[in-house]
């Protein structure tokens, strides 16, 4: 029975239920259930900066800059002034769905220690760069979260309408393009801060659609094997029935009584339709002729005689009594 399942149809198809049910428990469902945890935990971050003060950023903060992952989105107060001939822009990402250009410039503390601060963003019309206010140059107080530095873009910076424009906010490149010395991570600016632009929006305190995701992918990999094994099952059940059909119809089949030479005459044939067909045919078109009775027999032997009847010569007779 289980030698159907041995064919390559079958094969194929379990092999590739399995795979599925595997990258489905091991890759799929923990990648969706990663992200809803990195967004829980960021969420979780970013309303505990909401409920925190802000405090100095060097009690935070070293002088190398580097902020830790929990730490993210703490607000902090910055004391110093803007190194605004150091501005880069931040091209080709959008701001409320709409395309933007963000402010990037170096600001030193006054112990010293520069970190770059995000600026805020100004809509980009008709692909036009619009002009950039300058940071004020005097001593200030400003305010903002701190971020986490992000990846070198793969993209080269540009220069376009004397501005000079990156893909990506990465100190490190930001540093080689400056000359300017900057400390790991950064500061984006909150609302109302001295040289601020239009301020960032905040993200949004959203799960998201992860955690149904992950539990969807769990899900696909029970059904997979399931499904599976209802179709074996229909299978099994189908070759069980056509055996079963088979063993009846085998059953009421006539059996011979009569051995090898044995007298026994053969099962009578009952009559067909053809045979029927034909018997009616032949009564229909050859009706039975009747037989003359005993009587009527000799009645006719001694008005003709015996003797065949000639009649040629009985019309001879007729014409010569009729002359």
């Amino acid at each position: 029975m289980f030698r159907v399942f041995l064919t390559p149809g079958w094969v194929i198809t379990a092999v590739v239920v399995i795979v599925f049910a595997y990258t489905a428990f091991t890759v799929l469902a923990p990648w969706q259930l990663g992200k809803n945890e990195a967004t829980s935990a960021r969420n979780q971050r970013i309303e505990q900066a909401f409920n925190t003060d802000p405090v100095p950023v060097g009690t935070l903060v070293g002088p190398d800059g580097v902020v830790a992952p929990d730490l993210e989105w703490r607000r902090v107060t910055l004391d110093g002034h803007y190194l605004s001939d150091d501005e880069v822009l931040l091209r080709l990402r959008p701001v409320d769905h709409q395309p933007a250009v963000q402010g990037l410039v170096p600001f030193e503390l006054d112990d010293g220690t520069i970190l770059l601060v995000n600026r805020g963003w100004l809509p980009v019309e008709a692909g036009q760069i619009p002009e950039v206010p300058a940071a004020p140059g005097e001593e200030v107080t400003v305010s903002g979260y701190l971020r986490r530095n992000e990846a070198v873009p793969e993209r080269s910076p540009v220069t376009e309408q004397n501005h000079t424009q990156v893909h990506g906010i990465s100190t490190e490149q930001i540093a080689e393009l400056t000359g300017v010395p900057l400390g790991r991570d950064y500061i984006q600016l909150s609302a109302g801060s001295p040289g601020g632009l239009d301020p960032i929006p905040l993200p949004k305190l959203d799960a998201g659609p992860y955690l149904s995701y992950g539990v969807q992918w769990i899900a696909f990999g029970i059904m997979a094997p399931l499904g599976l094994g209802y179709f074996i099952w229909a299978e099994i059940r189908e070759r069980r029935r056509e055996r079963e059909e088979e063993a009846s119809a085998a059953a009421a089949a006539p059996v011979s009584t009569g051995g090898p030479g044995g007298d026994t005459d053969p099962p009578e044939r009952s009559p067909t339709r053809r045979d029927t067909e034909a018997q009616d045919v032949g009564t229909e078109t050859t009706p039975p002729v009747p037989q003359p009775q005993p009587r009527e027999r000799r009645r006719r032997r001694a008005r003709y005689g015996s003797g065949h009847t000639d009649h040629y010569r009985t019309i001879a007779e007729k014409n010569e009594e009729r002359f």
